[in-house]
């Protein structure tokens, strides 16, 4: 086999990445964002002296310190996913060095040298990190490793061929001589950059592909990981805030005389729609908080209801003007069947509730301690919320206690900066659970109309889905919105499907929600939707057609050979073709095409006569082209998928009178331990380019969660979360234990 080049030049190396583009051109702002290189750009000379000016620094990402010690700086983010260690794996391997070498590190925010092509800034989400930089920081090492050698053979007066390294040592055989990293570096960085690297034939891979240990874990068992809530500095206070209840509230009174007398209370200071009680720690702070008398002005929203929300929504949906997203061939004749399925709103209601800490020192310095998955972005909010320029914002990202696309946004860092700005000291305001929760920015809600045209025997002739929901692009990134305004992450997985669909229509209708009513990207995206949909309905047609859902699938995955493998990769590993023992026990079945990689899951569930389901056992085959990290890769699949099972199960965020009703996990539960099912990952072997996976297992697990509670009790789930009244076995029995006076918590709608 022939080794891969990296040739010189950014389009070429985005390509072997699995990219084609080397700059994201934004429609609105009129230029370009450079994306990151494996070789010096202007910007390193700079950064590398903001770095402590090491003795060689190739590119942005790589640092060799004159004692020979080897720092990694990470151009994304680290908020659980493990993307810290399977980019040092791939920056490490070109390198010639071993992860218990290496040292990795936040990178600062600078769009020039971090911004993710795929994402057009420096950003991190969208399961994008590792196919954004899968050939970028492979070659990025390879460079730096082709530089160290060159001056090692220049000085031993050798070929640098007859050199080889291992564990940060340039050696050479022949002579019996070898210099350290160290030792090389000032010499490497007199010379020039190298035309044309050579990189690692597969074959010879010894970290890649490897399941090792996140090179995180220690610190994280010690508590030596500092994540943006354990941040302390000299003088520092600790604020919590409340904001108006009602969406788009503002502030309109507040006694805090009982709040003053707070032991340990500093200050209470105000924005136009939030209150910040100060005070020497968090808890006096809280105390405080909790003794405010507050007046608010609800505004517009006061009346807002989930249900003037939903009529709305299947108003614009009915009657709304759509733009058409993919339509091919035409409608035929034939049975036409319909559905119409229905997804809540939903919270992020990450491990670490929001927090930012602001220092700012006025017309000279406002610096910034926050985990962020978007650090460019709230230099710019800090800005000009600071009244100073950005050069004189400061951003220290810390490690994130989970995102899941809430750290996408800036808002907190917005409040924060407001706050910070009226006092002199370091401030830490930090969102209680209910805060958080209450003032996400939440998923947006979805309305679906979904069609098929079949013929005698079942088979499919033609698909129609007319979507109905907001879009957050629109919002976030409205220059990244299609010409025609179509938002491209609505349609995802539904436009293209893994099925042959000759003839199929996919449209969608713009419906916004109220200003106040902000609505963000959350795990899974676009495909979280769609997949539930489009595979519920799939189910749907097996079962009209009285086929086997497996069956079915395969018969129109005949030119996805890919897909088609892994469904029946799982099939086995269920095994399948077995009716599984027990009264009301059901399996269900979801592929799916998304994020760059193809995924099968089944799931086993018992559905209990009183409607409780109880997952048994859940199968995936997962095919994500080559897996960096062979463990990272189960981890973050079987994380995925019962973070999607609970959001299924029990997950949504409603309104009344204009405010967030859920508050914390006794009415926004998480699926549990004991509820977890047990999770077996079968991952085909690859070598085709990785894919993401951050988000694959979520995407795909409400659709076969569902399916197979149809498989077990005949009731079929068009919207979420599961009601578990629908699942009662008996439910004229149940009607009447409620009419005599019994309590039962599924009539009354708890689902704890």
């Amino acid at each position: 086999m022939t080794r891969p080049v990296a040739a010189l030049g950014r389009r070429q190396f985005l390509k072997a990445g699995g990219l084609s583009i080397a700059f994201t051109w934004l429609g609105g702002a009129g230029k370009a964002v450079a994306a990151i290189a494996a070789r010096q750009q202007p910007a390193d000379a700079a950064a590398a002296v903001a770095d402590g000016n090491p003795a060689f620094a190739p590119n942005a990402f790589i640092r060799v310190d004159a004692d020979g010690g080897v720092r990694l700086v990470m151009p994304m983010v680290e908020m659980g996913q493990g993307i810290y260690t399977g980019s040092a794996m791939l920056v490490a391997e070109e390198l010639g060095v071993d992860l218990d070498q290496v040292r990795v590190e936040h990178s600062p925010p600078n769009e020039a040298l971090y911004g993710m092509p795929l994402l057009g800034g420096q950003i991190t989400g969208g399961s994008t990190s590792t196919r954004s930089t899968w050939g970028v920081l492979r070659e990025a090492g390879a460079v730096a490793r082709t530089l160290l050698v060159s001056a090692a053979a220049a000085q031993w007066k050798v070929d640098a061929a007859e050199c080889t390294v291992a564990r940060g040592m340039v050696k050479h055989a022949a002579s019996a001589r070898e210099l350290g990293f160290g030792a090389l570096a000032a010499d490497a960085a007199k010379l020039p950059m190298p035309g044309k690297v050579q990189l690692k034939d597969p074959k010879d891979f010894t970290l890649i592909g490897k399941p090792l240990r996140r090179v995180d874990s220690a610190d994280k068992v010690t508590g030596g990981t500092q994540f943006g809530i354990d941040v302390r500095l000299p003088g520092m206070k600790v604020a919590t805030v409340k904001a108006s209840p009602t969406l788009g509230g503002l502030l309109a009174s507040v006694d805090d005389k009982a709040a003053r007398a707070v032991p340990g209370v500093v200050d209470v200071i105000r924005i136009a729609n939030a209150v910040a009680v100060v005070g020497e720690h968090f808890w006096a702070a809280k105390q405080g908080m909790d003794a405010l008398k507050i007046q608010w002005t609800p505004g517009r929203n006061a009346g807002l209801t989930t249900k003037q929300l939903r009529a709305a929504l299947a108003d614009s949906l009915a009657n709304g003007k759509s733009i058409v997203g993919k339509e091919a061939g035409k409608k035929p004749d034939g049975t036409l069947v319909e559905a119409t399925y229905q997804l809540p709103m939903l919270a992020h209601a990450t491990m670490e509730p929001l927090n930012t800490t602001v220092h700012v020192t006025p017309g000279s310095k406002c610096e910034i301690w926050v985990g962020t998955q978007v650090p460019s972005r709230c230099v710019g909010v800090a800005a000009k919320i600071s009244g100073l320029s950005e050069d004189k914002v400061v951003l220290h990202n810390q490690y994130l206690g989970g995102g899941f696309g809430r750290r996408l946004e800036t808002d907190s860092v917005e409040q924060a900066v407001a706050f910070a700005r009226q006092v002199p000291y370091p401030l830490k305001v930090v969102w209680t659970r209910e805060e958080d929760i209450r003032h996400d920015v939440v998923r947006p809600m979805y309305h679906d109309n979904i069609s098929a045209v079949v013929d005698g025997d079942g088979k499919l002739l033609w698909f129609g889905d007319r979507i109905g929901g907001g879009t957050v692009l629109g919002r976030w990134a409205p220059a990244f919105m299609g010409k025609d305004g179509m938002d491209g992450d609505l349609i995802e997985c539904v436009a293209e499907p893994a099925y042959d669909f000759p003839n199929r229509k996919v449209e969608w209708v713009r419906h916004d929600m109220p200003p106040g009513l902000d609505v963000g990207w959350w795990r899974g995206v676009g495909p979280t939707h769609n997949l539930f949909v489009i595979e519920s309905f799939i189910d749907e047609l097996a079962a009209r057609a009285k086929q086997d859902p497996v069956a079915y699938r395969r018969t129109m995955l005949q030119k996805n050979p890919r897909t088609l493998a892994l469904l029946d990769l799982a099939a086995d590993k269920m095994g399948w073709s077995a009716k599984p023992a027990g009264a009301r026990v059901g399996r269900g079945v979801a592929i799916g095409d998304a994020f760059g990689s193809r995924v099968c899951a089944m799931l086993e569930v018992e559905v209990t006569p009183q409607g409780e389901v109880r997952m048994r056992r859940a199968v995936v085959a997962l095919d994500c082209g080559i897996a960096v990290n062979a463990n990272q890769v189960e981890a973050q699949v079987q994380g995925g998928l019962l973070f999607g099972l609970g959001a299924a199960l029990y997950n949504e965020i409603t309104i009344e009178n204009g405010a967030i009703q859920q508050s914390n996990f006794h009415d926004y539960r998480m699926l549990r331990i004991n509820e977890a099912p047990t999770v077996e990952v079968h991952t085909v072997r690859s070598t085709a380019d990785p894919g993401g996976l951050g988000e694959v297992g979520t995407a795909i697990a409400a659709p076969a969660l569902s399916n197979a509670i149809f498989a077990a009790t005949g009731v079929r789930l068009r919207e979420l979360p599961v009601r578990r009244a629908l699942l009662v076995q008996d439910k004229d029995a149940l009607k009447k234990k409620v009419a005599a006076g019994g309590s039962d918590s599924v009539i009354e709608g708890s689902r704890a």
